[in-house]
Formats: C-alpha cells, structure tokens, sequence
C-alpha cells in the first residue's frame, strides 16, 4: 500500500516534527515524510529533519524581500514537486496565505497550544492561558481554513490541567507532550482516509469508510 507524502512546515525546535518522524518509522504508518520546509536558518528543526534523512529546505522571508505571496507559491510549487498530499504545520510561526490554502483544500493539519476556540491568533496561547487564570489548557489539532487565524475544523484536542504555580515553560512542557501523541495520530486519520468533515466539524469513521 503506497503511504501519503507529507510535508512539514517547521519554525522552531522541531519536537513535534521529531514525533512525526518516529509515527512514520513505525511499520504500518500511512504516512512518510517526502520534505521540510523551514522559514528559519538556525530553527533545531533543520537539524532533526538531517537527523531523520528527511530533505528538508530553509525559505526565510529575507530571500523573497519580505513578500509572503511570493515565499508562500514557491513553498507551494516545492511541495507539489516532491508529490506532498498533506501538510504539516508543526510549529510553524507564519500565517498561510489564502492562495497557500486553496492549493491544499482539507489537507493542511495544524497544531495550536490552547484547546480552541480559546486562545487563537498568536503564538503566546500559553502565556495568555496563564494571564487568563484558567484551570484548564491543552492543545488542539485542526484544519486549515481560510478566515481568522486558528480556525478550521478540530480534529483531536487533549486538555491539561493548570497547575498552581505553573511558569509558561512548564504547562507549555505539559501541553507539547500532549502535542507529540495527537499530532502523528491525527496524521494517521487523515492518511486513511478516516475524516469526514462537514462545515466546521469533524467526525472520525471506523477503518475502511471512504473519506466523504
């Protein structure tokens, strides 16, 4: 059975690209990594994607004079070239543009550190959770969708308890660790075929259901 070709847009330290990695080792996984596409030089995760023999590519803004449009066509055009079906934002701290969204309809996997509709729109969900006084965060794992940012249909969300006393890096310790286990699971659900979205929600199938 051929596997889904998978591309993973990466920011940062590359933990939940290393997560990813270790899914698609894993016999049976219906997913492979085919390419790494980073807008950051010194981001770990150029170093994971080595680690794993992944091909990977650093796109900064700097090399396009600032023009997202134009970064967003040529990550486009790269991932169409390596035969990408799905794509991964693993920790990815730009915003897609619409035209990057249309070229991949229902097949663009987020991950968000807040358990949305809460806290979306920026990368201190963490922060904001704490300043907020909640008693509960977590992370959430949804689609793409063109409108405001963070939206789209939720595919898998873990909670996580605020606990008292917690600085951001240990409930955003807490919250990553949820992150490793949903992010290659909800992979794994879309690569077989087992979302059925309608509107803005989505219903997980049995094995074996056509995806609607």
């Amino acid at each position: 059975m051929s596997r889904t070709r998978i591309g993973v847009l990466v920011s940062g330290k590359g933990s939940n690209l290393v997560a990813l990695a270790e899914a698609a080792q894993e016999p049976g996984f219906p997913g492979e990594i085919a390419l790494v596409l980073c807008n950051r030089r010194d981001a770990g995760a150029v170093d994971v994607a080595s680690r794993f023999g992944v091909p990977c590519t650093v796109l900064p803004l700097s090399d396009f004079n600032g023009d997202t449009v134009l970064r967003d066509a040529d990550m486009v055009t790269r991932l169409r070239q390596a035969g990408v079906t799905l794509v991964v934002c693993a920790g990815y701290n730009r915003v897609l543009g619409d035209e990057f969204l249309a070229a991949f309809p229902g097949a663009i996997i987020n991950v968000h550190p807040s358990l949305l509709p809460a806290f979306g729109g920026g990368m201190d969900a963490v922060e904001q959770a704490l300043a907020a006084g909640v008693k509960v965060s977590g992370c959430t794992v949804h689609l793409l969708a063109p409108g405001d940012t963070d939206s789209g249909p939720i595919i898998l969300q873990a909670a996580v308890p605020v606990e008292d006393g917690d600085s951001a890096d240990d409930l955003r310790q807490r919250i990553h660790e949820q992150e490793w286990r949903l992010v290659p699971q909800a992979v794994s659900l879309w690569c077989e075929g087992r979302l059925r979205i309608s509107a803005d929600h989505v219903a997980i199938v049995e094995p074996g259901v056509a995806r609607a």
